[in-house]
């Protein structure tokens, strides 16, 4: 059963919890209030294609932390300088996922900056 919980201490601490949260899954209802329930198990195993894409979001996260800072700083700067609201990692994995070398190219020259790739 779902359990409303008090909306003004999360809002007053500028908190505004959506999805699982520990053992609960939570969301704002249209009025506005955090409603919040026990997180439910899967109701089935994982597909083949889950498991692919959870291991390429795995690979992708530790080889942005292979990088050497200088690297990640880079990526970090290309993506404030290229006027999208987005973060260096995102931009990184957004490469991993697509090697659009051609999108990468024009940002490169957009920015000026040259990417680790």
């Amino acid at each position: 059963m779902a359990q409303l919980i008090g909306a003004f201490l999360p809002r007053m601490l500028g908190f505004r919890p959506t999805g699982d949260l520990g053992p609960l899954t939570i969301y704002t209802d249209k009025r506005g209030n955090i409603v919040a329930y026990p997180k439910a198990p899967p109701k089935e195993p994982p597909t083949y294609y889950q498991i692919r894409q959870r291991n390429r979001f795995r690979l992708i996260a530790r080889l942005w932390n292979a990088m050497t800072a200088e690297q990640r700083d880079r990526w970090n700067t290309c993506a404030n300088h290229s006027g999208a609201a987005i973060a260096g990692y995102t931009l990184f994995a957004w490469y991993q996922l697509k090697h659009d070398t051609a999108a990468i190219a024009t940002l490169q020259r957009q920015t000026h900056v040259t990417l680790p790739l």
